[in-house]
C-alpha cells in the first residue's frame, strides 16, 4: 500500500476477513472505505483494479473473479499453486479477451524491476552470448508451523522462490526449455536452461548463516562476471559496460513494479510482464515444487 500511495494511486476500498486490519489499513494509508466481503469489493462498478494482497491460497480464485469483473488485477505472488488453478486462470484470461477493454493482469515479481537488474539486463541484450546465470538466495529457517510452510499455501519454492525463476527468466529474456530441482523443500537447488542456450541456477537454502548476503546474484557471459549482493551492490569484472555502484539503500523494485502496472492501466498499454510469461513461470514452479516433495 505504501507503493500504491507513492506512485498515486487512489485508494478507495479495502477488505479483509476480520475487518480489523482493514480498519487500520483505512486508517493508515488514508483508504476511503474498508469493507469485510472480498466479493463486493471486487464487483463495485466504482473500482477500475483490485491488488490482491492475501494468503497464497486465495490468489487465483480472487485473480479470476476480478477478471470476470473486468477489473485490472495486481496480485502479489504466486499466482496459483496448482495447475488446475493456472488452468482456471488461463480460460478466464481468454474469455476476457473479447471485452472491449479487456483487463491487465500482472504478478509482483518485483526484482525485475530493481535498477541494477534494470542494467544487468540491458547489459546482457547487447551481448549474442549465451549466459550463465547463479542464484544465491540464503532464505532462512522458519517454524515448521509457520503458514509459508504449509502445503495448503503452496510451501515456500512455490510462495518465493518463483521470485527468483521469473528473476532469471527475465534476465535470460527466452523460454525455459528444461527445469529440474533436486533437494527439500526449503533446502533445494534448480537447473533451468532457456531457449538461446543460456543455463541458470537457483540455489535456495534455509540452512544458513544471518551474516551472508540474503540475496546474490552471479552472471557470467562472453568473459565477464557481474555480481549483485542484496539488490545494493553492483560489482563488475571486464564488464565495460557497467560500472560498479553502491545504492544507499536496497532496492528490490517494489515501487517500480507497482507504478509500471499502475502506468499500463493508465495508458491503456500491455502488462508490464506478458501473460504467457506469467503462466510458463507459474508453471515451471509449480512442477519443480512437485519435484521436491
Amino acid at each position: 500500500m505504501p507503493a500504491l500511495r507513492k506512485a498515486g494511486a487512489h485508494l478507495e476500498a479495502i477488505a479483509s476477513n476480520s475487518g480489523v486490519s482493514g480498519l487500520h489499513a483505512q486508517r493508515k494509508f488514508g483508504i476511503t472505505r474498508a469493507l469485510t466481503d472480498a466479493t463486493a469489493l471486487i464487483n463495485d462498478p466504482a473500482l477500475g483494479a483490485v491488488i490482491i494482497a492475501t494468503r497464497h491460497s486465495s490468489h487465483a480464485g480472487l485473480a479470476c473473479a476480478g477478471l470476470r469483473a473486468g477489473k485490472h488485477v495486481f496480485v502479489e505472488k504466486p499466482l496459483a499453486l496448482s495447475r488446475a488453478e493456472l488452468n482456471d486462470i488461463e480460460e478466464v484470461w481468454t474469455e476476457t479477451r473479447t471485452l472491449e477493454r479487456p483487463p491487465l493482469l500482472c504478478v509482483g515479481f518485483n526484482r525485475r524491476f530493481a535498477p541494477h537488474v534494470v542494467a544487468i539486463r540491458d547489459a546482457l541484450a547487447a551481448r549474442s552470448e549465451p549466459a550463465a546465470l547463479i542464484m544465491t538466495v540464503n532464505a532462512g529457517a522458519l517454524p515448521a508451523g509457520h503458514w509459508s510452510q504449509s502445503l495448503e499455501e503452496g510451501g515456500r519454492i512455490i510462495g518465493e522462490a518463483c521470485h527468483f525463476i521469473d528473476l532469471l527468466r527475465h534476465l535470460a529474456g527466452h523460454p525455459m526449455t528444461q527445469a529440474s530441482a533436486t533437494g527439500r523443500g526449503d533446502v533445494a537447488t534448480v537447473q533451468l536452461a532457456f531457449a538461446n542456450g543460456s543455463i541458470g541456477t537457483i540455489h535456495y537454502l534455509a540452512n544458513g548463516a544471518r551474516s551472508f548476503p540474503k540475496e546474490r546474484l552471479e552472471v557470467f557471459c562472453g568473459g565477464s562476471i557481474l555480481v549483485l549482493d542484496n539488490f545494493r551492490n553492483l560489482t563488475a569484472h571486464r564488464w565495460r559496460s557497467i560500472k560498479p555502484k553502491r545504492l544507499w539503500r536496497q532496492d528490490k523494485g517494489q515501487q517500480a513494479c507497482v507504478a509500471a502496472f499502475l502506468q499500463a492501466v493508465q495508458a491503456g498499454s500491455p502488462s508490464p510482464i506478458g501473460f504467457e510469461e506469467l503462466v510458463e513461470v507459474s508453471r515451471v514452479t509449480i512442477d519443480l515444487a512437485e519435484q521436491l516433495r
